[in-house]
């Protein structure tokens, strides 16, 4: 059974990773019914919050249905991340969790995210001021490194337990690689075969089929898998792998009644939380992946992805719905 501080999140837990722009409050309440163990909000800038930015503020949106749930936060000031973690208490997440493993360019050139794998020392000073700062579980989620030649995960994940970090998700590439080539799942199982770690060590990275999620835990030995953009679109990947756990088979995909319903809840819920023109914008990503595999679909996919109104995407569903009602999704 893993736990991150005092909370109980299975045997082999799936969490949904933080995705900017995708894991908000809709697509998270989808991913918890679909069987995900832990969730992560979108991160969230601590200079934002400190600034009492809008969009900043409203990611810290959460809900009773999607427990546990963390928040995470990102950011290279000392005074700026603590500051942020007093405002992100009121909101009562279960979970805090850093942000040093964001390879992109906006965040890494402000020495946040991925960018403080330079500086180690920082990176452990920050996490052991915010560990102090609040009684909630801290976690991290971080890298494997900044680049090949730096690679110092095992000693990077014994100073950050060593200070107080209740758990650790490591994804398998460095910042360097960006999401290029292949995730490598070995530095992260030496982190979590280490005598000297007892904290639950997540993996993170190419985790795209049940088989592979067997594979990160049967034979790299992690305690549980980290989620992100197998889920984007398919929030029934979560289901698929605990069956697949349990059977040894794959679960028989959703039908095309079910994602038509699970997209229009989706868009629903959206423009409930943001109003209709975020609602509608930012659900786009991931009609992709609810109807892929649908052949001549390209027509209603652009109607989808180019539509401003909710009224003509929702239009575009039944359309969908009538005539595709009786495509077979094969295993």
């Amino acid at each position: 059974m893993a736990k991150i501080g005092p909370i109980d999140v299975g045997d082999f837990p799936l969490l949904l990773a933080p995705m900017e722009d995708v894991s908000d409050p809709p697509f998270r309440a989808l991913c918890k019914e679909q069987g995900a163990d832990v969730v992560y909000t979108e991160f969230v800038s601590s200079e934002g919050l400190i600034r009492d930015a809008a969009k900043s503020v409203q990611k810290l949106d959460i809900y009773e249905k999607e427990r546990p749930v963390g928040i995470q936060i990102f950011g290279a000031n000392l005074e700026s991340m603590l500051r942020s973690v007093e405002i992100v208490e009121k909101t009562k997440p279960d979970i805090i969790d850093i942000n040093f493993g964001c390879p992109v360019k906006k965040v890494v050139s402000k020495g946040a995210g991925a960018g403080i794998l330079k500086d180690v020392d920082l990176m452990v000073k920050l996490t052991e001021a915010m560990v102090k700062h609040t009684n909630l579980p801290i976690t991290v989620k971080t890298r494997l490194g900044w680049d090949h030649d730096s690679i110092k995960i095992i000693e990077v994940a014994e100073r950050l337990q060593d200070v107080g970090c209740q758990a650790i998700s490591i994804h398998g590439r460095t910042r360097a690689q960006m999401y290029k080539g292949d995730a490598d799942w070995r530095p992260i199982a030496e982190v979590k075969n280490n005598p000297r770690m007892h904290i639950p060590v997540f993996g993170n990275g190419d985790v795209n089929t049940p088989e592979r999620a067997v594979e990160m835990r049967d034979q790299y030995g992690l305690d549980g898998a980290m989620i992100g953009r197998a889920s984007i679109g398919y929030p029934w990947f979560f289901r698929e792998v605990k069956h697949f756990f349990e059977t040894g088979e794959h679960l028989a995909p959703p039908t095309l009644q079910e994602r038509v319903e699970v997209a229009r809840r989706h868009l629903e819920m959206s423009i409930d939380w943001k109003g209709e023109k975020l609602g509608v914008f930012e659900t786009r990503r991931h009609y992709t992946n609810y109807f892929k595999g649908i052949p001549h679909f390209k027509e209603y996919r652009m109607k989808m992805v180019t539509s401003d109104r909710a009224e003509d995407v929702f239009d575009t569903f039944n359309e969908v719905e009538k005539k595709f009602g009786d495509f077979n999704f094969a295993v």
